[in-house]
This record gives C-alpha cells, structure tokens and sequence, in this order.
C-alpha cells in the first residue's frame, strides 16, 4: 500500500499551487485568453495544463508553509505579476482599437456600434475589425507561444517568494500606457489627415457656395474615401502590427527585470 505523509503532499502542491495561480492570472488578464467568451473551465484547465508541463523546470520554491499570512502574500504576489504581463497585451491591442476609433469617427461612422461583450460597452466596427485582425496576425506570427515563453521566463527572472517589488515598475507600466494613444493615432493618421482636409474642402465649399447642400455630398465623399484609403492602409498594416508585437514582447522582458527587487 503506497502511503502519502503531510510534508510530501505539501511539497506537491506547493509546487503546483504558487505556479499556478501566476498562470491563471496572466490567462484571466490576457486579451486572447482571457475574452469572455472562453468559458472559465477552459482557462482553469489550461492553466493546470501548462502548470504541469512547467514545474518540472522551475526553480526551487520558498520553504514557507501554504496556510500562513506568508503563503497568502506569495499568492498575491504571483496574482500580481500574472496580471500584469497580461495587462501590457491589453495595450497592445488596445492601440489597434484606439486607431479603429480614430478612424471610424473621422469617417461618420460613430453609429456604426454594437454592444461588446468583451468589454461591456458600445464599440465602433472598425475598432473590432482591427481588434479581429490584429488578433488572427497575433497568432499567424506565432505571438501566444512568444508569449507563454515570456511567462515561463518570468519564474526565473521573478522567483516564487520574491517578497518585494521594485516601485518603479509599476509606474513604467502605467506610462506604457500611453503607447494606446501614440501607436493607435500614428496607425490611424493617414486617413485621419487625409479625411480631415476632406472636411476643410467641403467646409469652404460651404463657404463659398452656399447653396450647394454639403451634408449631402460631404458624408458619402468621407466615407468612400475612407473606404478607398482603409484598403491601401490594410496592405502596410501587417508590418505596423509586427513591430507593435515586437515591442509589446520586449516591454514584458523589460517589466519583468524592473519588477525585481533592488538590491
């Protein structure tokens, strides 16, 4: 009869637990495994799932019991660092979704809505087909496996039971931000400018000729004209995409040895 004692059975799930509540954290913060609409079951089991394929290779773990105040700090501390190697994705896509806007409202298109269940809110249709294609490059380019390596190099980078972070991590993440609106107005700039002295065009010709019915000629020469200039636009958007994947995978790197405590 195989007996199990108390410290084998705390050994076994001290090396999957910490590791696994890392994983399940970036899968619920990630903006492809984390989307609504991929039941919790499934994130629940590939996270198990890649727990289990992991821990073999993982550093040692901390000799710290698992029913302590330190046990409950380690788990908040890979809470946090999951969720934050899967919030630097949100911004990468959220830039394409920023530009979608952009562009969608230069056209006319802010009627152009429906509801989102992703985010709870109202979204503009070019934003989600920019979010859609944004998404199947991601995984063409093989991004979600560059991804999931980046997270398994953080165990080595960011050890279970670090116990402190460096501050300023935190704040470079924050200021990444920005790169929504900086990458999703340069990716949305030609058509915005081109769009805009279309607008000034028909507002002259507002000025000039009053009797011409501009509301009527202005909307469909937006919009074909944005229409003509989204085709040209998506045939450069693979290379725009790449490199904002590119950078996107760096700033994790780079996050994860900020977030290491100074020393």
């Amino acid at each position: 009869m195989v007996e199990v004692t108390f410290d084998q059975l705390h050994g076994w799930l001290v090396i999957l637990l910490w590791p696994f509540v890392r994983i399940l954290a970036f899968f619920a913060a990630a903006p492809l495994w984390g989307h609504s609409s991929v039941p919790n079951q499934a994130k629940i089991g590939l996270a198990f799932l890649v727990t289990l394929v992991i821990a073999p290779v993982l550093p040692p773990m901390p000799d710290v019991p698992l029913v302590s105040w330190a046990g409950f700090g380690i788990m908040v501390e890979q809470m946090l660092i999951g969720i934050a190697i899967g919030l630097v994705m949100h911004v990468v896509f959220a830039v394409v979704q920023a530009a979608g806007e952009f562009i969608g409202l230069q056209m006319g298109l802010a009627f152009a809505s429906f509801f989102d269940a992703g985010s709870g809110t109202n979204t503009m249709i070019l934003s989600r087909i920019f979010f859609m294609v944004a998404l199947l490059l991601f995984l063409a380019l093989g991004g979600h496996l560059m991804l999931l390596e980046a997270l398994v190099s953080s165990f080595y980078g960011l050890p279970i039971g670090i116990a402190a972070f460096n501050p300023a991590a935190f704040e470079m993440l924050v200021r990444y931000g920005g790169t929504i609106f900086v990458s999703g107005m340069s990716l949305a700039l030609p058509l915005v400018g081109s769009l805009l002295i279309i607008n000034l065009a028909m507002g002259i010709l507002n000025r000039s000729a009053p009797q011409l019915t501009v509301f009527n000629i202005g909307f469909p020469t937006s919009l074909t004209v944005g229409l003509v200039l989204l085709m040209v636009l998506m045939t450069d958007m693979a290379r725009f995409l790449q490199r904002l994947f590119s950078n996107g995978i760096q700033f994790i790197y780079s996050l994860i040895d900020m977030l290491a405590p100074l020393t």
